[in-house]
């Protein structure tokens, strides 16, 4: 049975795959999508939106998402329950097998994403599902932090960044750090030791978010962080620290192991496009989104992104005669 062929195969949805899904389509290139093992990306786990242009009462991640996939859907877009496993970048047509069949295209965009690195204690990253009072995104949730202590755990130029912009709405923001010292820039570290709500936690690693029941509005109960347990690295002991809010801010890995071997990227696994578009090194082939965005990995910047792949490959077939 021969492979489906398309013009254009989408890799992973969230704000970049959909928007440039919408762009290819409604350039007539009928794109197929495959969603991936978290379809709609990590905005699906994010309670609220409130800084994508548009919603100025704000709107819930999983319902973004849901509107981009309609409006994809609108133009022509066929999406596809599935999880590519296996990548062949080397000739065109491009082949593609995921856990269902198996695909080959003229081009292909990228939008697999990034994933938090969460710290391993399970409470952490189940607690920023559900509106527990947990993040990976100061830009994105610092908001909601307004007028309360919080912690940020990291120790790197991010940590200490995400540190000090949530100064701008905390009461007091503790950085915990498993050593006596950052990893930061010395200038970073000079800004951060300046402000006086930014308090250093040495020494100390999370061994559990502790929680308690609240009731919201509508009569729904949910469990929202209320402190700390920490163990000292040094001596052993353990302890408390009370805080409404925790940011972990050990960084991000980008979901490229797809792609290794065939597609550069930095040391940190990103893939490296060319400068001021999406275009990778291997012709027909695109990357937009958090898969090679290490710096903003916002959602507003990878749609951007996604708009760009979808031009940026309507432009390359046309050139090579495989679009009109």
């Amino acid at each position: 049975m021969s492979a489906a062929h398309h013009k254009v195969i989408i890799v992973g949805t969230g704000p970049a795959g959909y928007t440039a899904a919408i762009y290819a389509s409604r350039a007539n290139l009928a794109p197929l999508v495959f969603e991936g093992v978290q379809p709609g990306g990590q905005l699906t786990i994010t309670t609220e939106v409130e800084n994508f242009p548009g919603f100025r009462q704000g709107i819930a991640g999983p319902s973004l998402m849901d509107e981009m996939r309609e409006q994809a859907l609108r133009f022509g877009t066929t999406i596809l329950a599935e999880t590519v496993l296996k990548a062949d970048l080397g000739a065109r047509p491009f082949v593609l097998t995921t856990d269902k069949g198996e695909y080959t295209a003229d081009a292909v965009i990228i939008a697999t994403g990034a994933s938090a690195k969460w710290l391993g204690i399970g409470r952490d990253e189940q607690l920023s599902r559900t509106g527990g009072g947990v993040s990976a995104c100061a830009t994105c949730d610092g908001f909601f932090f307004r007028g309360k202590e919080i912690a940020v755990v990291g120790g790197g130029d991010t940590a200490v960044e995400e540190a000090l912009f949530l100064t701008k709405f905390a009461t007091k923001v503790h950085l915990i750090h498993r050593r006596d010292q950052l990893r930061a820039s010395k200038a970073m570290q000079d800004r951060a030791f300046r402000n006086e709500k930014l308090h250093p936690v040495w020494n100390k690693v999370v061994l559990d978010v502790l929680t308690a029941t609240h009731e919201t509005p509508m009569g729904e109960k949910v469990e929202k962080i209320r402190a700390l347990h920490l163990k000292d690295t040094v001596d052993g002991s353990e302890s408390d620290l009370p805080v409404e809010g925790l940011f972990v801010a050990i960084g991000h890995q980008p979901n490229t192991s797809l792609f290794a071997g065939q597609l550069p990227m930095d040391e940190a696994g990103y893939l490296m496009v060319e400068k001021g578009s999406s275009r990778t090194p291997t012709p027909g082939v695109f990357a937009c989104g958090d898969v090679q965005d290490p710096t903003y990995r916002q959602a507003i910047t990878a749609a951007g992104s996604g708009c760009m792949a979808a031009i940026d490959a309507e432009r390359w077939l046309v050139a090579q005669g495989l679009a009109e």
